[in-house]
Parts: structure tokens; sequence; C-alpha cells
């Protein structure tokens, strides 16, 4: 395309940004106006998409991880034809709009990921190259390349700031995912001022470290910008281009300085930037009909590039039939019944993480879409499965990933791969350490992604390694997070009804939570308990007297606290029901009838047992009740000393039983 017609959709970008920050009076003009140039060049000459598909599965990944500028997504969105109309961009920021103040997945076609919080996008694009790299090395054949795009980024100074984006992207050098290119805007102004205020390493030589390929251009020359994608295209590499940009560009009074980058413009300075860019201050949301030709002519390049896609599928699948079945299998993340038919576990001692690794065992290979890894904590997580191989550089086709010690990074990577499509990733590390995950697990939650989290040394049960690695506040911190489902099993057959919750679960992300410790493994049938998959309703009876006096209410190991319990109760001929509940939010899924023939009213003398924060069980026991729980750190000592001392016994949970029932 010529620079002449690049400048003018440039423009065009660059008065949408400032029309819809005026009318919204809050937003961020400064980064659409300065890196308008990158995105036009991008979008007008390289990105293969199609706005009337946005689904297409080989199309190229654009994500705008400095999503404060979501307005320069937006009028790229409508230009280049996507269904989101004008009057969206004109309700920017509103109530009930598809222009959210920072991009949300699933508000408007064409929004890969959900952006804002820094350094997320940028390591949701590893992710999503990671996947295209990964399903490329199993499905292409020869001269059928029916996996074959790039996944582009636009970052900010910020972006590259955050530690996410750090242990994000030295992944991304390790795997050579050379279809990865970053436009970085590198304006030199933050919110406080400018960067060197904070901010003073070379970037490019950070990522040529990496192992990255590294360019410098003038954000606002076309033939540069042009230039550097094409050599970043051709690079074995991942490729980083720092954009030397100015933030606000047009702007006579404010570009260049801080006040441009979260504040209109102010109706004054609007109009003098749109006099300058030479577009008319009387016409708000000006778009020619010249340039609406120019972009919607770039997008049809897109159908093109997609219906010579089909072209080739068609031949690919009549050639191979079996790999084009388990291609599409993966795009549809099946999860077929026979790989969840599972044979219980026989009576006896076993930790949970040893069950859940069990039962990979039996189904990693049976799921085409599944896949694996652990921030270096493999042989406790127990999540590399027979069957499976390693993803490395030299084999991309393997489905099994050491993330490295890098935490934050594998949930956002995780979240990149879901979004991207064709996989359906889990990822270890010990529960104490989603810490460092829960931004992205936040993120994950918000987009209802098919994410799972397998999440062991699951309290003070752990022992030894004592209170930095010992979770407490972490069940009750998660579960108060929407739409994350947590779920805590008592033995091995919770935990293999727990994976069939978490693989079958569509609208959101599920953490399994898994002692490091052994547990029963109960004869159910001849201790007259019941069947392990009461726990897909979140709470079940377990095992009860016919006149129960009390109720006692456990999760995970403590379930074998509140069973002992019960017996120190029936000697002294006090009926006792135990209820195990691996999780709350499925349970409170469950309609009223089921949650009061649990927990009737007429039985308010309840105790709950578990090994963390007592937050969150209180509306449970109600106010007749109590808690017996953790609300302090933990300490470094063998395990069954740990439950000893801080009263985590049957003792204690029956004593407290006999004190309600007294009152």
């Amino acid at each position: 395309m010529k620079n002449q017609h690049l400048k003018k959709i440039a423009h065009t970008l660059r008065g949408l940004a400032i029309d819809a920050v005026e009318a919204a009076n809050s937003g961020h003009p400064g980064m659409p106006l300065g890196m308008a140039d990158v995105a036009a060049v991008l979008w007008s000459e390289f990105l293969q998409h199609n706005p009337s598909n946005p689904a297409w599965a080989n199309r190229d990944r654009f994500v705008l991880s400095a999503g404060h500028g979501s307005m320069l997504l937006y009028g790229l969105l409508h230009l280049y034809g996507y269904d989101l109309p004008l009057e969206e961009l004109r309700r920017f920021r509103q109530w009930g709009s598809r222009t959210a103040g920072h991009p949300e997945y699933g508000h408007a076609p064409g929004i890969e990921t959900t952006t804002g919080p820094l350094g997320q996008g940028i390591a949701n694009a590893v992710g999503m190259a990671w996947a295209e790299k990964h399903l490329a090395a199993r499905f292409n054949k020869g001269p059928y390349r029916v996996v074959d795009h790039y996944t582009y980024v636009i970052a900010s100074d910020g972006d590259l700031q955050e530690g996410i984006s750090h242990e994000a992207c030295s992944f991304a050098g390790h795997h050579r995912l050379s279809k990865l290119i970053v436009l970085y805007d590198d304006n030199s102004i933050s919110i406080d001022g400018h960067t060197d205020l904070s901010f003073s390493e070379n970037v490019l030589k950070r990522f040529t470290a990496y192992g990255w390929s590294a360019y410098r251009v003038n954000g606002h020359d076309y033939d540069a910008i042009r230039a550097a994608i094409t050599l970043a295209r051709a690079s074995d590499k991942p490729t980083i281009i720092a954009c030397r940009t100015l933030i606000g560009y047009g702007s006579p009074n404010k570009a260049g300085t801080e006040e441009v980058h979260g504040a209109p413009l102010g109706k004054e300075e609007a109009l003098l930037t749109k006099k300058k860019l030479g577009l008319p201050a009387d016409k708000p949301f000006y778009i020619s009909e010249e340039v609406l030709q120019l972009t919607r002519k770039a997008a049809q390049e897109g159908q093109k590039a997609e219906r010579h896609w089909q072209e080739v599928w068609e031949k690919y699948r009549a050639k191979y039939p079996a790999l084009a079945a388990e291609y599409e299998a993966c795009w549809r993340l099946d999860v077929p019944a026979e790989a969840l038919a599972l044979p219980p576990f026989p009576a006896g001692k076993m930790a949970t993480r040893i069950a859940s690794g069990k039962v990979l065992d039996a189904i990693a290979t049976r799921i085409p879409a599944l896949v694996g890894g652990s921030a270096d904590l493999t042989p406790s997580n127990k999540t590399f499965a027979k069957g499976q191989t390693v993803s490395s550089p030299k084999n991309p086709a393997g489905n099994y990933i050491h993330y490295g010690v890098r935490e934050h990074a594998m949930a956002a990577l995780m979240n990149g791969m879901a979004l991207h499509g064709g996989i359906l990733p889990y990822g270890g590390t010990f529960f104490v350490f989603t810490d460092y995950m829960r931004p992205s697990m936040r993120l994950a939650a918000l987009m209802g992604l098919r994410v799972i989290y397998v999440l062991t040394h699951d309290s003070i049960g752990l022992g030894e390694d004592g209170p930095t690695h010992q979770p407490i506040e972490h069940l009750a911190s998660l579960r108060a997070m929407p739409n994350l489902s947590l779920i805590r099993p008592m033995d091995a057959n919770e935990t293999v009804v727990a994976w069939k919750m978490a693989l079958r679960r569509t609208e959101g992300p599920t953490a399994l939570i898994l002692t490091r410790q052994n547990l029963p493994v109960y004869d159910r049938v001849a201790l007259g308990m019941a069947d392990a998959t009461g726990a897909e309703r979140g709470a079940y009876v377990l095992v009860e007297d016919a006149q129960f006096q009390a109720i006692l209410i456990a999760s995970g190991s403590e379930v074998e606290i509140a069973l002992e319990a019960r017996k120190l109760l029936n000697a002294k001929g006090i009926g006792v029901r135990v209820i195990s509940m691996p999780s709350m939010d499925m349970f409170e899924k469950q309609g009223d009838s089921y949650r009061q023939q649990l927990l009737p009213d007429r039985c308010p003398w309840r105790v709950a047992v578990e090994a963390g924060a007592s937050f969150g069980w209180h509306k449970y026991v109600g106010p007749k009740g109590i808690v017996v729980g953790l609300d302090h750190f933990g300490a470094s000592a063998p395990y069954e000393a740990l439950y000893q001392h801080f009263g985590l016994t049957a003792e204690r949970v029956a004593k407290e039983a006999e004190i309600l029932l007294t009152q």
C-alpha cells in the first residue's frame, strides 16, 4: 500500500481515538496517537485475518498488550470490517457497550484476549505462539501447512517493565518461537513522567540475551516499519521491534508528555490536533470513503487467504484423514467418554497428588488437545504422564512443557494456549505459589477459559518445608474469585471425580488442590459410605447415623479427621453426619433444596474443619456452629506434629461438637 494511503488510515485512527476519549471524558489517547502508523502498516500489509470469520483457526493473532490504548484496537476493528459498528465507538467506556475501557475477550469480534494489566497480553501472546508451533509440528505434512500463522503484539514500556514479561519472553527465546513479533511502543513516557525515572536498561540487548532478534525503527516511518516486520517474519527467532514513537502524536501542546497518556486532550487541544492531522474539526468520528475502501480492500485479502487455506485443508483431509480427525478433535477440545472411564482405587493409602498422577497416566494420551506442564516441580506435582513427550526447540510437537521456575508466566501462557485454540492446558506447582499466578488466574476466570491448575502440597500437611511453603489463606482467597472452580478432594477416588469435573468444565478454569501426604482410600461399600461421585455436586453426605445430632463438614485431608471424630462421638452415644465438601463453588450452584437437605435447619450444631483459614466456612456452620481452622502461619516440622500442635485433631473436633450440643 502506498505510504500516503497508510498515512490517511493512521490519521483516521487517531481521529477516532481523540473523539471517543473526548466523548467518554476518559481514556488513553496517547498510545493510539503514537502507534497508529505502526498499526496501519501491520493491518494493511501483513496481518492475515478475515473479519467476516474472526474465528478462522489459521488467522494471525493480534494482541494489544498495551490495553489502555484500546481505542486503537477498536478503530482498527471497525475500519477493517469487523462487526463493531461506529455507534459502539461513540459509546466508548459506557454501560453496555462493546468498547470497554480495556479490551475484553468476547465483547467484540477480533479481540483475542483481555488486556490491561500490563505484561499479561505479551505473555498470552507467547502462549499463542507456542500453540501455533506445537500444532504445526503435529499436523503439517509436506506442502500442506494447515497451521501457519503469526502472533503480533503491540507492547508498551509498562509491559516490558512488568516481571511477567521477563519470564514469558525468556521462555519464548528458549523455544525459538519465530512467529512471535512484538512491536514495542518505545515512547519513553509513563504515567509518572519520563521512563528514565525508573527504567534505564537496554531493552534490545535484554531481548537479544533471551535469544530474540531485535531491531529499532522510527515508528512514524512507513518504509522502516515495513522493512523491520519483513525481517522479523524471515527470522528463526522471536523478534522485538522497538518503534520510537511520539506519544500523543499530532497534539501541538501535549505530544511527548505524560499529560496525554491517560486523559482526554480537552476540547481545544482536540480541535488543534485534528487541524494538524488534516481532519475536519466539525465531523466527529470522521472516516473518509477513501480510507474505508482502502481498509476494507485490505481485509478482503484475508478472505482470499482463508479460501486458499480451505482448499489446502480439503486436500489435507483427503490425504491424511486420521490426522485431520485428530486436528478437528483438538479444536473441539474433545474429552472422549472412554478417556474418563476409570476404575476406582482400591482401599489403602495414597496422597491425592499421587492419585492425580495416576489419573493423568490413564487419560493423557486419550485426549488429543491435552497439554501438560509444571513450573520446575514435575516430580513433586506428578504432572508428567505416561505417553507424554517433552516440548523443546527440537521437539515442538511434545505435549509436556517444562516452564522453569516461572509460575506467573506459566499461568499466562496457558491462557494464551487456551485462547489460541486447539489446546486444553494444565499446569502444576505448589499451591502456595498461586501467589505468583493469581493475576493470570483471575484473567482466566474473567475470560472463562478452559485451563486446569494442578496445585499440590496444599496445607501444613507438607510438613518440614515450613511456613514459606505452607498455604494458609490461599483456599479462602481463591474461593473468593468469581468463576474459578476449586476442588480439594478427600482421597484418591474423589481425585478421579475432580479430574472429570475439571475436564468437563467449559465455562472457566479449575484448580485441583492436592495433598503431599498420604490419605486413606476407604472401602466405601464396606464402611457404608457414599460413592465418590457425590463430589460432583460440591458437597455430599459421606456417611451418617440414623439419628444424627451434629454435622461435621470438611474438605481434603481433614475429612479423615471428621470421620475419626465421628467415631469418638459415636462412642458417647452422639449421632453424626459427615459431609465431604471438596468444592464450595460447585455446592453453591446446587439448588436450595439440596443445600437444605445437606445442612438442615433442624441441626444447627455443626463443626467445619480445614487446615487453612477459617474465613468462608461460617456460612455453612451457621451462628451455632464453629470452625476448626488455621488462622495463623504454620511451622517447620513433621506434619503429624503440626496437626497435633495446632489442634487439627479428631479429639478437638469431637470436643467442639460436644460443647455445641451442651449449649
